[in-house]
């Protein structure tokens, strides 16, 4: 098969063409619909909890509310992964209903709308669009994650036990964890040696492409008949000059939606000599009208990357990388035709004065807001999710395109981001909107509604009670009896079976991540020792400690074994505590005067420890400014008056961990809380990520919650 790839000038002229319009007549403007929104829901991450096995291999567990056998995944699980698994079942249905309550009828799928791509879960999640399209009228439009294909074509897999990489499983009888996986998997096959138990069934695989694309292809992936206009990256003149439903079902077929990618970067025309393990696998990018006057733009955001010596051709799922950390930075080398392609139709959107509205899986800017290299400095090159993070160079190419707004997923976070950039004497604005996910804190979706002159409100609707959302919580009780029976540790915390609402089980889910997981493998050992010891008045006073005792010399004068080794300048123990002491009194002043300056106490510092602040650390992360409803005012408050605080410091420490024991005890707390707090700061003082509008023409973003009365607009 060779590869058609489109020059920029004959895209955009085709484009132009398209739309319904004659190939002879000048394209005819079209008003955009005013008050028209569309909904985005990424990341629901759609697990089946009463799905069945089509091969009678799993019968689930009876629930004695429903009536139905539940095939779930275990708490242990989701208390140690970024989503749920199971309630969110119940949160996609809710949130469903409030669209429908709201009147709204497109729901756009920025990408994980399955977890993992197998077939009992697709099918789930097929019978639930298809149930609110015939019943409601909904439209869907689905754009692929890294989740949904896991790889490009279908792929052995499963869940549980040390084989699927500390992957939970699914629970079983007796609050026993137990895995399945897929009859092709290895485990099946031969075995691993585990004791545990293990179903094996083709339930489990994990679906490419193909099988995807064809059992959502009624739900956006190819044309309908009540779509005004579709076309995709690999759409033909005729088929833009001429539209037709016919016509264009034929262009939209799987087998011509294709391109070649290689190791090294883009293949057709864009192949160079030295490129190599260069396959052709299928994108499911396309461009649907579903009403007069709106573009929605799915793009498939996903870079398979063939790996190394896997050959040329190959059609092994295996045999290529999977998308989660390559995003829009490997976009721009490894699918440049896509690139040109949006380019192309951003133009002819504005030509033709169509509302133009893009998604896709992955964030297109900065999502930290602009405090990645102080995150870096903590937690590690790469770490902390970094790698997701697009290049400032990637923002300016995709903002260079002309695109403006786009909806993306991926991170779990709700979060805008906004780039501009000067080129060339022109000015380019990006608008990012990071849509958080229903199966994580805090569960909520992102509505866009069309405004006059060119504007778009932006509003985040939180789902906070979800009907049945505690129907399988009689299981989580048998499996947490047993796992107090073989005094399992870090098990997860069984007040979680208090939570009355959905909402109120995100944050319990939120926070035992932070317990279970963030703290144990993202947080450097002294960070962590610090927060583990400490309060905020202890954190307030450090803040304000002036000494020139080292880490090294104060744990020398703690300890109690005789042969600990000296420090580099060591002094007499009980001379270093008490100087110490000393020191820490005149500290504790400070902090006091500190405190009450701000119309606060010591008294309130203390209210709150390490934990607490982790807690809220990852709360402002994932949901930005609605965290707010959740963190104390005055703590905020707190956090406020340490961080302006430590932003004082007039010297710069690099503290690595070997040399950690040769800073003094106040320079380790500046550098690292320092830090630290100015990281929180930021997440909490970003652009507005709850109710804003977006001004296109202006390039402009406003907070609808502080600076305008909306009954105004």
């Amino acid at each position: 098969m060779k590869l058609k790839t489109l020059s920029l000038a004959m895209l955009s002229t085709m484009t132009l063409l398209g739309c319904n319009s004659d190939s002879n007549d000048e394209p005819k403007p079209v008003e955009p619909i005013t008050g028209l929104k569309v909904a985005f829901m990424p990341d629901i991450h759609f697990h089946d909890v009463y799905g069945v096995f089509e091969d009678g291999s799993f019968d689930g567990l009876p629930n004695s509310i429903s009536g139905k056998n539940a095939t779930i995944r275990t708490m242990q699980a989701q208390m140690n992964s970024t989503r749920l698994f199971n309630e969110n079942y119940f949160a996609i249905i809710a949130a469903l209903d409030d669209v429908v309550a709201r009147g709204i009828k497109y729901v756009a799928l920025p990408g994980d709308f399955s977890d993992d791509g197998q077939p009992i879960h697709m099918r789930g999640l097929v019978n639930i669009f298809d149930e609110y399209r015939e019943k409601h009228g909904l439209q869907f439009f689905a754009a692929p994650g890294n989740h949904d294909p896991v790889r490009p074509f279908t792929i052995d897999a499963g869940k549980g036990g040390p084989t699927s990489g500390g992957d939970g499983g699914f629970l079983g009888e007796d609050g026993e964890e137990i895995r399945i996986f897929s009859t092709g998997h290895t485990v099946c096959i031969d075995g691993d040696g585990s004791d545990m138990q293990t179903i094996c069934t083709d339930e489990m695989v994990e679906w490419g492409y193909f099988e995807i694309m064809d059992i959502l292809g009624h739900h956006g992936f190819f044309p309908q008949s009540e779509y005004v206009y579709f076309e995709t990256p690999y759409s033909s003149d005729e088929a833009r000059e001429n539209y037709s439903l016919a016509l264009a079902q034929k262009e939209a077929a799987f087998e011509r939606r294709q391109y070649e990618i290689c190791h090294q970067g883009s293949g057709g025309e864009y192949k160079e000599e030295d490129f190599t393990d260069c396959s052709y696998i299928p994108d499911s990018t396309y461009l649907v009208e579903p009403v007069e006057g709106l573009w929605l733009m799915a793009i498939d955001a996903n870079v398979y990357k063939p790996k190394a010596g896997s050959g040329d051709g190959s059609t092994d799922g295996n045999d290529f990388d999977g998308s989660s950390n390559a995003g829009y930075n490997m976009m721009l080398t490894h699918k440049k035709h896509v690139i040109e392609w949006i380019e192309a139709t951003v133009k002819a959107a504005k030509e033709q004065n169509k509302v133009l509205f893009s998604f896709s899986h992955f964030p297109m800017t900065d999502f930290y807001n602009g405090a990645s290299e102080e995150i870096e400095d903590i937690f590690g090159e790469g770490n902390f999710q970094l790698r997701r993070e697009p290049e400032d160079d990637t923002s300016k190419a995709l903002a260079q395109t002309g695109l403006s707004i786009h909806v993306g997923g991926h991170m779990h976070f709700n979060d805008t981001g906004m780039k501009q950039y000067d080129i060339d004497g022109e000015t380019y604005t990006l608008f990012n909107i990071q849509a958080p996910s229903l199966a994580g804190y805090i569960p909520a979706y992102k509505i866009l509604e069309i405004k006059p002159d060119n504007q778009v409100e932006v509003e985040t609707a939180i789902i906070e009670d979800v009907p049945r959302f505690d129907e399988l919580f009689e299981h989580y009780a048998e499996e947490q009896a047993h796992l107090q029976a073989i005094d399992k540790e870090d098990r997860w915390n069984a007040d979680i079976l208090t939570a009355e609402t959905y909402y109120e089980l995100t944050d319990w889910h939120i926070r035992e991540l932070t317990r279970l997981r963030f703290l144990p493998r993202e947080w450097p050992e002294d960070v962590r020792t610090m927060l583990f010891n400490m309060d905020g008045d202890q954190m307030l006073t450090l803040s304000q400690l002036d000494t020139d005792i080292t880490v090294c010399q104060l744990r020398l004068a703690l300890s109690e074994v005789s042969d600990v080794e000296p420090c580099a300048e060591s002094k007499n123990g009980e001379d270093t505590l008490e100087q110490f002491m000393r020191e820490w009194a005149i500290a504790k002043l400070k902090a006091r005067d500190l405190a009450r300056s701000e119309g606060l106490t010591l008294a309130h510092f203390a209210l709150w420890n390490g934990q607490n602040l982790a807690e809220d650390f990852y709360r402002l992360r994932n949901a930005d400014e609605l965290a707010f409803r959740d963190i104390e005012t005055d703590r905020l408050a707190q956090y406020k008056v340490l961080s302006e605080a430590l932003s004082e410091i007039e010297f710069d420490v690099s503290i690595e961990d070997e040399d950690a024991g040769d800073t003094t005890v106040g320079e380790v707390f500046k550098v690292r809380f320092g830090t630290l707090f100015y990281i929180i700061d930021r997440f909490a003082t970003g652009q507005a990520s709850d109710n804003f509008l977006i001004d296109v023409d202006k390039g402009e973003l406003y907070d609808l919650k502080t600076a305008f009365d909306r009954d105004s607009l």
